[in-house]
């Protein structure tokens, strides 16, 4: 919604309709073919999950954005740190991980100066979270 100023079942609609996914298509190969019916439910579940959890995600980047304010970051760097706190927090099914790699890579794409700060704050959230997850898992496990 920050990007759109659309709500989020309206961007989820729109992006994904057929006629629109195909002009996406010529200006990227990636959109050649619709994302599949679990793609499809991974991205309806951080689309929603990051949009109703925006607070609390960036209070989780403002933690370990010493010295920054959230609002001073970029909007897509943004994003992309809310969506790995997203899935690291609550997804267990994606890597930390690999969470991490997907954001930096995303960032150094489109604004490389960034990608150190990103991967900054994304590794000592990870450090941070790995032995919360260890003891859930060691608790489930009683």
């Amino acid at each position: 919604t920050e990007f759109s100023g659309q709500e989020p079942e309206e961007v989820m609609e729109t992006r994904l309709e057929r006629e629109y996914y195909k002009k996406l298509a010529e200006e990227n190969e990636i959109y050649a073919e619709r994302p599949s019916k679990k793609q499809l439910e991974y991205i309806d579940r951080v689309v929603f999950g990051v949009v109703n959890r925006q607070e609390e995600l960036n209070g989780i980047i403002a933690a370990y954005s010493i010295g920054w304010d959230v609002k001073r970051i970029s909007r897509l760097a943004r994003a992309a740190m809310q969506l790995a706190v997203f899935e690291c927090k609550y997804m267990e099914e994606v890597p930390v991980g690999v969470s991490i790699s997907e954001a930096v890579r995303i960032i150094k794409k489109y604004e490389p100066d960034a990608a150190p700060f990103v991967n900054g704050i994304l590794g000592s959230f990870a450090r941070d979270l790995q032995p919360a997850r260890q003891a859930a898992a060691e608790e489930a496990e009683v």
